[in-house]
């Protein structure tokens, strides 16, 4: 049967029944060319008439009565629809949790069939036989459901009954049956639940699904990220929208709260990793949550400063399921207390979904705006204020997850333990219990930064340019670069080059091995070997795509320190269903960076941009001193991270000759440019302007000025391409991972000729190395 896509193009409904799973499944199925929204509701959702096309609910119903609990879902379903037909999917619990009989009931109508696909191969939890293994041991044999009080179910069909369900085996998964087998189950009212041990068994489960009519999907992250896979696939299946207005980007004062209310295993581990990383840890007892408030114990404060707080539930003893939301809503009325008694921006990073529902329930959050994911699970979103959430089930993650986390959010929040802050062997119980054994071990030995090269697009002169910088004996000194993209293509440009080079396949970074001739590359196999030379093509621009989001998700995890990008086409981009102007507004995306600035760094000049690939019309509207002074407090520090200890920076104007003094323009340095300078000098920084650009640029190439703030795009780019192009470099500036990039197209006139120079790409390389922390940091 061929799938029936319409369903689709209308629009996805998730239901969760937690916050962390509502915001997992948000980021696993969202796309740049839709809106998503996650609303939080009472239970039910009052008369949703939303233009979102992936419309996410938290029903809250976790820990509610099976009966509550369905009526919350089909208020989801019906009232959530209304307007437009939307494709249903129901998130559950990975590890089958909660109310899920009772809630996957509610969504039967007659007609309709139900697919449940549970597994989430990414964590190791696969279903064979309708039964669900956590790293091959059966779920009810693990100890996964320890903390519930409860014994877990013996299969996914027991955590069904009395639904009727047909196991539909690996077998029947992997097979051109699996459509007509889903018929059939929903002919008979049966749910058909699918096998399924990795993502191609999921991905072909999404497929068979959609071919039946008014299917409805029950799935866990995994069966999530195989609808996102499959909408992307789809490309221009649902209509293009502006991007939602961005709210003013963090304050680089805003240092995050994070509160543990999980008490899953891993979470001590997790609050130990990040006390040592230099988060003020405080344990907040049991005793001072549970009882009458005559009868607490004090809770102790909550200090939200400049450095990252990491408050987590210290038990004496065993905590009774029945008091789990009873201690969760106590402990968010502490946390919504301080969050506002504070005087600064406090991002929060809230683990485990009751938790998480609670801290917002306490703050009057009413809607979240998905922005991505640290790392899978760990999803960050907006609300409507701005403030950053991050939100992640309390059993996800491996033990430096908080701490990646924390970086990604506001790695200037992290620094060197204070023991006197708060004694880490407070904490105690079997909730969380953290040793101070570790805090005094040595770090690991210092290396060279790993960066990961992307190939860019791979009809250009970007894998030519990759293999021959490679070759400069002077990289490995200052750096081990790891390739992601195309084998294939490396070794066809070693060819067209004339070289020896060895293009070596590895699985992960740690896989790679650094030697002379060597060219490590995680190769993900996306082009085809006949790709012709210097011609668009969709599927280079795709591939180009999803090299630099592996290369993210590398940086993100902490895998790697830096990235350094070839060249991509934005054409190629766009006709791959990407729709973004370039790398910078691609990278801030996936690192779920509000705002970043692109600086140009050549060795006579240096120029960072206040705005870029926009009109000149629009970029003057776009103009105000806020921007300006957050574009030249972000130059000003890439700078100091570089070496400079305290840059001269001179700011362009906007008219010709700066305005001078009214006599060209309408004021708009007066109104635009000075107020931002002047807060910058009353801040100590070497900062002049507005300058005429006719001379700013003269002066600066010959060392007056460290740096040179352009307005727009033109105004910054003409002047580097004249003054060294052949070693220029682009640099992001303002993610939470250095990004450099060569400073010239993928120049498709000269791609596959063995004539492009490698001196810009050395150049990104080195800069990279020179800007980046070392691994042990």
């Amino acid at each position: 049967m061929k799938p029936k896509l319409s369903t689709v193009a209308d629009g996805v409904l998730v239901v969760a029944d937690d916050l962390s799973g509502a915001a997992e499944a948000a980021a696993r199925i969202m796309m740049r060319t839709t809106r998503t929204r996650i609303v939080l509701t009472d239970h039910a959702v009052r008369g949703e008439r939303d233009s979102a096309d992936i419309l996410v609910v938290d029903t809250d119903s976790r820990h509610l009565r099976p009966a509550e609990a369905a009526a919350a879902v089909r208020s989801a379903v019906a009232l959530a629809s209304v307007g437009r037909p939307r494709l249903v999917f129901k998130k559950i619990d990975s590890l089958l949790r909660g109310n899920v009989a009772a809630e996957v009931a509610a969504l039967t109508t007659p007609g309709a069939g139900i697919v449940v696909a549970p597994a989430l191969p990414g964590l190791d939890r696969v279903v064979r036989g309708g039964v669900l293994h956590l790293a091959g041991v059966a779920l009810h044999r693990a100890n996964a459901w320890t903390v519930d009080g409860v014994p877990a179910p013996t299969s996914v069909e027991a955590a069904l009954a009395p639904l009727r369900a047909r196991v539909l085996d690996l077998a029947t998964v992997r097979s051109d049956r699996l459509s007509d087998a889903i018929a059939s189950c929903a002919e008979e009212a049966r749910i058909a639940l699918c096998d399924a041990e990795t993502d191609q068994d999921l991905d072909a489960v999404l497929r068979a699904a959609l071919a039946v009519p008014s299917v409805r999907l029950v799935g866990s992250g995994g069966l999530a990220d195989a609808l996102g896979r499959h909408l992307r696939s789809l490309g221009t299946a649902v209509e293009e929208h502006e991007p939602a207005p961005t709210h003013t980007a963090r304050r680089r004062e805003a240092a995050p709260l994070v509160v543990v209310g999980s008490a899953e295993p891993v979470a001590a581990e997790q609050v130990r990793r990040l006390a040592e990383a230099g988060a003020v840890p405080v344990a907040l007892p049991v005793t001072a949550l549970l009882g009458t408030p005559a009868g607490r114990d004090p809770l102790p404060h909550i200090p939200i400063g400049d450095r990252a707080v990491v408050a987590f539930l210290d038990s004496a003893g065993s905590v009774l399921p029945a008091a789990s939301r009873d201690i969760a809503r106590r402990l968010a009325e502490a946390v919504a207390d301080a969050v506002r008694a504070s005087a600064r921006p406090v991002d929060l990073v809230l683990t485990g979904g009751e938790t998480a529902r609670r801290v917002l329930d306490a703050l009057q959050v009413r809607e979240l705006t998905p922005v991505g994911q640290v790392h899978p699970g760990a999803v960050h979103s907006r609300t409507p204020e701005g403030r950053s959430v991050v939100t992640r089930p309390g059993s996800f993650g491996e033990g430096d997850s908080l701490v990646e986390i924390v970086r990604a959010l506001a790695p200037h929040s992290l620094g060197p333990l204070d023991p006197t802050l708060l004694p880490l062997n407070q904490a105690k119980g079997p909730v969380v219990s953290i040793s101070t054994a570790a805090v005094g071990r040595q770090p690991r030995t210092a290396a060279t930064p790993i960066i990961a090269v992307t190939m860019g697009d791979g009809a250009g002169v970007g894998p030519e340019v990759i293999v021959g910088a490679l070759q400069d004996p002077h990289i490995a000194e200052l750096c081990r670069p790891v390739v992601i993209g195309d084998a294939v293509r490396l070794r066809q440009a070693a060819s067209i080059l004339g070289t020896a080079t060895e293009i070596v396949v590895v699985d992960t970074v740690t896989d790679a091995v650094f030697q002379p001739g060597r060219v490590n590359v995680i190769d993900l196999g996306l082009l085809p070997e006949d790709l012709p030379w210097g011609q668009i093509s969709p599927v280079a621009g795709a591939a180009a795509y999803h090299y630099v989001r592996v290369a993210s998700e590398l940086a993100m995890a902490g895998e790697v320190q830096a990235i350094c990008t070839a060249p991509l086409n934005k054409e190629a981009l766009h006709a791959g269903g990407y729709i973004f102007p370039g790398h910078t507004e691609l990278l801030a995306h996936l690192t779920g960076t509000d705002e970043v600035s692109m600086m140009l760094s050549s060795p006579k000049i240096r120029v960072i941009h206040v705005t870029t690939h926009i009109g000149l019309i629009d970029a003057i509207a776009k103009i105000e001193p806020g921007l300006v002074e957050r574009t030249i407090r972000r130059g000003h520090e890439a700078l100091r991270r570089a070496g400079i200890e305290n840059p001269r920076i001179g700011v362009c104007g906007i008219n010709p000759h700066a305005g001078e003094n009214g006599l060209f323009g309408h004021g708009e340095e007066a109104e635009k440019i000075v107020p931002a300078v002047e807060v910058l000098k009353a801040d100590g920084i070497d900062v002049h302007g507005p300058l005429p650009a006719d001379t700013a640029f003269f002066v600066a190439g010959r060392g007056d000025y460290d740096l040179i703030v352009a307005m727009y795009h033109d105004q910054g780019h003409g002047p580097v391409k004249i003054l060294g192009i052949e070693a220029g470099v682009n640099i992001t500036v303002g993610l939470p991972v250095i990004r450099t990039s060569v400073d010239h197209g993928t120049a498709f006139d000269i791609a596959g000729k063995g004539t492009a120079e490698v001196g810009s790409m050395i150049e990104a390389l080195r800069q990279a190395a020179q800007m980046s922390p070392s691994p042990a940091i």
